[in-house]
């Protein structure tokens, strides 16, 4: 093994490691997900949660206690690069292999799948996918199945069996396009039996299968196969005058790509939401533009992909847009009015595709509107009911470019045929897969901003909806606090979900970058918490202008223009939407020492009312909770408010809490939480035909009752 070039590879990453695999030395199965993992690492290698890998070896039966062979095998579901232990499933052999008994042809082939339980050895291990069998009729010991562009891109060209056999001088073996089962599974051992000594298999329009005596062998084969198509596609590429048939128009520049985007993807997003809310990913990847700024963007494109992973995730085909709409990019309406016909002849397209397609016992229509849509000169948009699914459906559409790509230099690309198409979108394998996903939860499909989310009250705010669901914009002025929170929210939630931008309330400016942001991490904004503030206790003689002028900007201008500029996205998309102003129980309560605080938080709650009115007509809902003495994590009781406060009151600082907690109804003292968890109540759906009003949080003072 050390003396093995891995230096020879230029096109896959060699990252076995000796040490770390020496430690798994005799746990085959150590070895399996130690390989999957590294062959997952590689997304040139295969994409997330694409392809699976297995290995073969005898164990003892725990009913009889003889040797049995038993298949460990990645179960259904997984990613091979994030995979352990409990993703893989295990199967009796012979019990598998004897299923071939009882099939009863390629007609019957869902009826296999229940019948793989049968052949379950470890009781607790995943549930086996529709793949096993392609590897239990193999008798290598260990095996991988993968979709490597280089290798999809001869699958998937018009004389791709031609070029496998010449390339690999007839030691790779070659299988049409058969949808994945147990009948495909017959024919790869029919493909090893005529061609015996071939070191792997290609399927047509699909993807690799290779194999080894041991891990590592499997490994090294794999590189080696997968890595030959790519520098055969390289040498290609360098006969072609032009990719694609060359550029037909140019790429924006980059900042203008982003600008319009971002003011797009709302747009975008709204006409994509028609059936069910949208989260929305984009990307300008250089190998996007190369493909929608090309003469062949409008040949390639309708056709679709081939793998079925690709095709699984990406729809029938792309819409693609006419980018003359760049001439109308800052005009709503004229934009919606260009946009319209597309959508309308996509969803139109989908319907006829679906009805000439289906079968007696299909599963009905599902959402006709597209996943990708291409936006020549400025990049893709990719939508999805999350935004992990949106980003990979990205990577995947990606993919099908470089395989349409290679298909192109070395012959002509082919996609799958329409009808086998639909019979994997709509095969009741997956049906009943999508049947048993977790209910999504309350706010999933749905974009939030907090102001002032670094910390106390907006942190709090911030962490309960996307607990519930929401992808969430953190933004603070403080900019360790934000990097902190963004820290903290990517490990408890994933990097997917969370997106952090510094803002300044007072600033039209940041705001605008906040929301392009939102729209570029997620395709729009959906909820809008007005929580960034500060507090100044002075009495009169001694309150300055300055202090009178900071109050009012941070809170009356700061949420004025958030909500303003929110509502402008709320409006694009055409979705409604929610705003959320935390105020606080001092807009109704007169006290000493509070005239700057108090009356701009009065201005607040007016604001509130005043925007409730306007924004209906949008089904866009304003309300507000008015907390009070919420100390725990704030900012509000740094830079004397506390202190002045204690004055007020003639107590100690340390005596703040439980003086609030005793003035208090219910004698409770406040947390962030409980201000969360009210924010939530007003947006989890229960209180869709509410706006314009108020909700205390105070532990019950009947002084801020509302009157």
């Amino acid at each position: 093994m050390s003396s093995y070039n891995k230096e020879k590879f230029k096109h896959v990453s060699y990252l076995w490691d000796e040490t770390k695999a020496a430690a798994l030395a005799g746990d085959e199965v150590g070895l399996l997900i130690y390989r999957s993992n590294i062959l997952g690492a590689d997304l040139r290698l295969t994409n997330y949660g694409g392809g699976n890998t297995s290995c073969k070896l005898f164990t003892k039966d725990p009913l009889t206690g003889n040797d049995v062979e038993v298949m460990w095998v990645k179960g259904s579901g997984g990613d091979l690069g994030t995979m352990k232990r409990s993703g893989l499933a295990a199967l009796y052999v012979e019990r598998l292999r004897s299923l071939k008994n009882i099939y009863r042809g390629i007609q019957f082939e869902d009826e296999m799948v229940e019948l793989f339980n049968h052949c379950i050895y470890d009781l607790t291990s995943k549930a086996p996918s529709i793949d096993t069998p392609l590897h239990g009729f193999l008798p290598f010991k260990h095996i991988d199945h993968l979709h490597p562009d280089a290798v999809i891109a001869i699958a998937a060209a018009k004389d791709g069996e031609r070029i496998t056999k010449e390339l690999f001088n007839g030691k790779i073996g070659w299988v049409k396009w058969q949808k994945p089962g147990f009948d495909l599974g017959l024919q790869l051992k029919l493909c090893l039996d005529e061609n015996p000594g071939i070191n792997g298999i290609i399927l047509g329009s699909h993807g690799l299968f290779t194999w080894g005596d041991t891990a590592y062998e499997s490994y090294i084969n794999t590189l080696e196969v997968i890595e030959t198509c790519a520098l055969y596609l390289e040498e290609n590429f360098k006969q072609q005058a032009y990719i694609f048939g060359g550029p037909l128009i140019a790429a924006l520049p980059e900042p203008e790509r982003i600008k319009n985007a971002g003011l797009l993807a709302p747009v975008l997003r709204g006409f994509c939401s028609s059936h069910t809310k949208m989260i929305g990913h984009f990307t300008d990847d250089n190998r996007v533009l190369e493909f929608i700024n090309s003469k062949d963007l409008s040949r390639l494109a309708p056709l679709g992909t081939s793998c079925p992973d690709h095709f699984l995730r990406t729809k029938i085909s792309p819409l693609v847009l006419d980018s003359s709409i760049t001439d109308h990019i800052h005009d709503v309406s004229v934009l919606k009015e260009k946009i319209s016909p597309l959508f309308e002849a996509y969803r139109k397209m989908y319907a006829e595709y679906y009805n000439s397609c289906k079968h007696t016992n299909s599963p009905a229509i599902r959402d006709a509107n597209p996943v990708v849509i291409l936006y020549p000169g400025v990049g893709m948009f990719t939508f999805a009911k999350d935004k992990q699914t949106a980003r990979v459906a990205a990577e995947f559409y990606i993919n099908a470019i470089n395989v349409m790509k290679g298909a192109e230099a070395i012959s002509s690309y082919i996609s799958l045929p329409r009808q086998e198409a639909f019979n994997i979108e709509y095969w009741l394998l997956e049906e009943a897969k999508l049947q048993r996903m977790p209910k999504p939860k309350t706010l999933s499909g749905r974009v939030a901003l907090v102001t002032g989310s670094g910390g106390g009250i907006g942190k709090a705010i911030a962490r309960k909806f996307a607990e519930e669901g929401a992808c969430i914009v953190l933004s603070d002025n403080n900019s360790s606090r934000l990097a902190e929170a963004k820290e903290e929210f990517i490990s408890l939630f994933g990097k997917d979900v969370i997106a952090a931008s510094i803002l300044d309330v007072t600033s039209s400016e940041t705001i605008h970058q906040t929301l392009e942001k939102a729209s570029l991490s997620f395709g729009g904004i959906d909820l809008i918490v007005n929580n960034a503030g500060l507090s100044i206790s002075k009495s009169i003689e001694d309150h300055s202008e300055q202090d009178w002028d900071v109050l009012y900007n941070v809170l009356v201008k700061g949420q004025f223009l958030v909500t303003q500029q929110s509502v402008d996205i709320m409006r694009k998309q055409g979705m409604g939407g929610d705003v959320l102003n935390i105020v606080s129980k001092n807009a109704l309560v007169s006290g000493p020492n509070n005239a700057g605080y108090g009356s701009a938080k009065a201005a607040q709650l007016h604001l509130s009312r005043l925007n409730a009115a306007e924004l209906g007509k949008d089904k866009i809902r304003v309300n507000v909770i008015n907390p009070d003495a919420v100390i725990a994590g704030s900012n509000i009781w740094s830079g004397g408010w506390a202190e002045g406060r204690a004055k007020a009151y003639g107590i100690k600082v340390e005596e703040l809490p439980q003086y609030y907690a005793g003035r208090t109804l219910l004698n409770e003292i406040i947390l962030p939480e409980d201000i969360a968890n009210a924010c939530f109540a007003y947006v989890s759906g229960l209180l869709n035909k509410s706006t314009g009003n108020v909700l205390n949080v105070d532990g019950g003072i009947a002084a801020s009752f509302v009157r």
